[in-house]
């Protein structure tokens, strides 16, 4: 059952933005490499940034250097689940080291038996991206759990058709409370936005932090708000610019 939430109060200029990617400032697509901004959305962020001294922040389970191609550089980047970071105008840097060569074969023996069904290494977070077979998630969860189970540091989170082996530091919360630690965001009220369900993590530091998340789509959710589409994200942004 879709809990029922109110929409998001006005975004003031104390707060600091934490904003998910795909689902949040972008539509969910088959092929994550076709998915980018929508038109005019680079210059939104650009100017809500320079509105919070800096305090807005793109936090994703892209990996750093793919996300810094699809946002701008202008902005601080959390990637990999926030095991890499970039700051406005910094590159993505070096690439992080990759998951332990025996778990990425292991998976790929359980990937490469499926039509549809295809293997993204970030790192050393590996996702597994079943859109085009969906009739295959319990199967992979299953197969894939049976794996990860084997890696004391790793463990499996599901989200929006995809599977994900992650190392225990990859994870939103973390890399959130991190952030609130260090300029600029430090002192200011943190606020998630995200749709899926590695952003809960954050959302519920975001509150116990003093702040407020907001849940994009439908589903259960620790977010105290809701948001219906990316199109509302990006309206409640444009929103923001137009009352700051």
């Amino acid at each position: 059952m879709t809990q029922l939430l109110s929409t998001p109060p006005q975004l003031d200029r104390s707060v600091a933005l934490f904003l998910d990617f795909d689902g949040t400032l972008s539509p969910l697509q088959d092929d994550p490499d076709a998915v980018f901004l929508e038109p005019g959305m680079d210059t939104v962020l650009a100017r809500l940034s320079s509105i919070l001294d800096g305090a807005v922040a793109i936090l994703s389970g892209r990996d750093l250097s793919d996300l810094s191609k699809r946002v701008p550089q202008s902005l601080w980047r959390f990637g990999n689940h926030g095991l890499r970071a970039a700051s406005p105008g910094t590159p993505a840097g070096e690439v992080a080291a990759p998951a332990p060569a025996d778990l990425l074969a292991d998976m790929m023996a359980i990937v490469t038996a499926y039509d549809g069904v295809r293997l993204e290494e970030k790192g050393p977070v590996l996702a597994v991206h079943y859109r085009a077979a969906p009739d295959r998630g319990a199967m992979l969860t299953e197969k894939l759990g049976d794996v990860i189970s084997r890696y004391t540091d790793y463990s499996l989170q599901s989200g929006k058709m995809v599977l994900e082996a992650k190392p225990s530091g990859a994870n939103k919360g973390v890399c959130l409370r991190r952030a609130m630690e260090t300029e600029p965001f430090a002192g200011r009220t943190p606020v998630m936005i995200g749709d899926d369900r590695t952003d809960e993590d954050a959302f519920g530091m975001a509150r116990q932090l003093g702040g407020w998340a907001v849940k994009v789509g439908p589903g259960e959710t620790q977010a105290g708000y809701r948001l219906e589409s990316h199109r509302d994200v990006a309206a409640f942004l444009k929103q923001a610019l137009e009352t700051s």
